[in-house]
């Protein structure tokens, strides 16, 4: 019988439980192995004892892969290899990680995180030889060789209710409204959900706008009769010169945040148009998953427990061509994938008459 751990690392998002009923479920159902959650990602394993639970089929109710979060827990802060002390100094805790795997006597880990999480699980399982197997999670979408990661179809989703319920308004007050929404490196909410929700206008980070061809763009809505307009900005937009807007949290660190004030206050200058912003946040990150989140978590979370079967590791379960396959992890974090400025979802946005600020209307 073989024993399997598994953990939740990085940001939450919807879909992370749909994984984790979906690994214990083929684990104990296909397999007969036991099942360990870790709770807290790695800090989980760095506590003694190891704070992890035993899993089992009771564990996977019907209601388990409808609920948004991870009832493991997460975290997106200390880096086992420079851990934050108290007294403000880092310490290399990565062997205390790595004996945390060894206390629970496991013969595989399954690490569900982004890009950041994979890179500091693959170097633990490099330097204590533990046996390995990533599921991609961001909703940012933005992790290289899968055409999609847990938690962004459902983050698009609500990103387009969010501007079914701004549009009325915006009509009811002749506005314009401008909807942020996440994305850290990469615009793929913003021109997805933009083009779902009927956007005007849609700003990611790989493409650099004008100030002046959006409020060209405002003013054609309004000869054409209209008298609202809807906008979507991903918060990886920079100013126009390209600076990106920040604000510090209460910890000191900085993140983004700010950009949909500043080019509402721009717009209006510009044009003279009530504007009013909505930032979406962590709502994205939130709620039940979409039925595309809750279907690829189930396709991948059975593919993880497969490939430790076969005795495959260092591997990243990822989806290609409408088919689970599974790539090396190394090979997965070595870069990110960004919207295609000159693919299939750009031209579509260009057809439909969105602007993309970088063509003038």
């Amino acid at each position: 019988m073989k024993r399997i751990g598994i953990l939740t690392s990085g940001g939450d998002c919807a879909g992370l439980n749909a994984v984790i009923r979906a690994i214990t479920l083929r684990a104990i159902q296909g397999y007969g192995w036991e099942v360990y959650g870790i709770h807290q990602g790695t800090h989980g394993l760095m506590r003694r004892p190891v704070d992890a639970s035993k899993l089992d089929l009771s564990f996977c109710t019907g209601s388990l892969f409808r609920e948004g979060g991870t009832v493991l827990g997460t975290t997106n802060k200390g880096d086992p290899f420079a851990f934050p002390l108290p007294d403000g100094t880092l310490k290399d805790l990565s062997e205390n990680v790595i004996e945390g795997y060894r206390l629970l006597k496991l013969d595989a880990l399954v690490g569900i995180g982004g890009d950041g999480s994979q890179d500091i699980l693959r170097r633990l399982a490099q330097q204590g030889g533990l046996n390995l197997v990533a599921i991609p999670k961001t909703i940012d979408d933005d992790l290289s060789h899968t055409e999609h990661s847990i938690g962004f179809m459902t983050a698009v989703d609500v990103a387009t209710e969010a501007l079914d319920r701004l549009q009325p308004t915006a009509a009811s007050h002749d506005r314009v409204m401008i909807l942020e929404v996440m994305g850290r490196d990469a615009g793929h909410i913003a021109l997805v959900s933009g083009i779902a929700g009927g956007a005007d206008i849609i700003l990611i980070p790989e493409i650099p706008y004008q100030m002046k061809n959006i409020a060209d763009k405002i003013q054609s809505l309004r000869e054409a009769g209209r008298n609202f307009a809807l906008m979507v900005v991903s918060e990886a937009v920079g100013t126009e010169t390209g600076e990106k807007a920040k604000i510090m949290d209460l910890e000191g660190r900085s993140r983004y945040g700010g950009i949909s004030h500043h080019i509402a206050n721009r717009i209006t200058e510009l044009t003279g148009a009530e504007t009013r912003f909505t930032v979406l946040g962590h709502v994205q990150r939130g709620g039940q998953p979409s039925a595309q989140d809750r279907v690829l978590a189930s396709v991948f979370g059975t593919h993880a427990v497969d490939l430790i079967a076969q005795g495959k590791f260092d591997r990243m379960v990822a989806w290609q061509n409408r088919h689970v396959v599974d790539v090396s992890i190394q090979q997965a974090i070595a870069g990110y994938q960004a919207v295609d400025i000159h693919g299939s979802l750009v031209k579509t946005a260009r057809g439909l008459g969105i602007c993309l600020g970088d063509e003038n209307f």
